[in-house]
């Protein structure tokens, strides 16, 4: 073997060696794939996946399906041939590990958050379905949570509706701020709350803020609360979370309380965030979750308005069409069911 045959033998020796190696090391970075969809309109255990009770209901054809990502878990790593590949797939996105998995944060803790931003999401595609459907939605400011060990601990809980304060009545989450900054600390502040359809009574101490010692607090975090009649159970995986379902939720909620078989035999898939007015928002993952909608046999895929841009380059044969609304979604669905409309719906194109 001569010299030069020899250094090109090593060479190649340790580049497929070093090869070897850089295709195993971590990388701080997480892949987005196209994942699971779920057809609101299948049952799961004989029982159905969005479950209305308290208010007439009508029979629904077709399929309409939350859509979600595929994401790196969290005790698993992803290398950098496998970050490349993700990076130079279209249905495939590459993001910060810290971004989905942030430092000093737990996967516990993650996961509860992502299940608090489900709750929320059903709750306010509730309101928004049953108000586009004409039934009556008050809102409240309401509690969310309390702070262990609060003046507020033990005496407000979760899911109280705050109605007076000093016998007052408050109607926004501002009010109630307002409310409370009205006192000075260490005063009594006297709350009417709606617990369980009960008005309940309960005096909270204030005490003093940690940013500012003249500004009292309960330890009570706001958010807005729905009253209606119905009562509606979503049966969904435990595995799935965060807001993003809240678009499809509205439209299962509104399509099963109004006399119009909304989705009509179609498959229609969606994504997007939903306020209780009905205002959709935007989302993450819209190119995965149009590539996972394709894969389920999906026709129409509902996109938020500000989400357009994010797929207007795709290539795929579902039909994009631009939300902004629960209200404009139903009448882009309404209308794709006419020949003489359907041209007119507006898509992301």
């Amino acid at each position: 073997m001569t010299k030069q045959t020899w250094t090109a033998a090593v060479a190649a020796v340790l580049f497929v060696a070093l090869a070897a190696v850089v295709s195993l090391v971590p990388v701080p970075f997480v892949s987005w794939s196209a994942g699971a969809t779920v057809n609101l309109f299948e049952p799961v255990d004989d029982q159905p996946r969005v479950d209305i009770t308290g208010v007439e209901t009508f029979p629904t054809t077709g399929q309409l399906r939350l859509t979600t990502v595929s994401v790196t878990r969290a005790d698993s790593q992803l290398t950098l041939p496998e970050a490349l590949l993700s990076y130079w797939l279209s249905a495939r996105e590459v993001l910060p590990r810290d971004s989905v998995y942030p430092a000093g944060v737990s996967v516990d803790e993650i996961r509860a958050r992502e299940v608090q931003s489900m709750d929320n999401s059903q709750s306010a595609a509730v309101a928004a379905g049953l108000r586009a459907a004409g039934q009556k939605v008050t809102e409240y400011p309401m509690v969310q949570a309390v702070s262990n060990g609060s003046p507020a601990d033990g005496r407000l809980k979760p899911g109280d509706f705050i109605l007076r304060i000093d016998n007052k009545t408050v109607s926004t989450i501002e009010g109630v701020r307002r409310s409370i900054q009205a006192h000075a600390v260490g005063d009594v502040i006297l709350f009417t709350v709606l617990r369980d359809g009960e008005q309940v009574s309960e005096s909270v101490t204030g005490v003093a803020s940690n940013t500012n010692p003249n500004s009292p607090v309960v330890g009570i975090n706001l958010d807005v609360g729905y009253s209606y009649a119905p009562t509606v159970t979503f049966r969904i995986d435990s595995g799935i979370g965060g807001p993003s379902a809240g678009l499809i939720f509205a439209l299962a909620v509104y399509d099963e309380v109004t006399h119009d078989d909304l989705i009509a035999g179609r498959s229609v898939a969606g994504t997007g965030t939903i306020t209780g007015d009905g205002s959709v928002g935007a989302i993450g993952g819209i190119q995965e979750k149009v590539a996972g909608a394709e894969a389920a046999g999906a026709t129409i895929f509902l996109v938020p308005a500000t989400n357009c841009p994010d797929v207007a380059h795709l290539s795929t044969p579902v039909r994009l069409v631009k939300v902004a609304t629960l209200a404009q979604a139903i009448t882009a669905l309404q209308d794709l069911k006419d020949p003489a409309k359907a041209g007119s719906v507006a898509g992301c194109t």
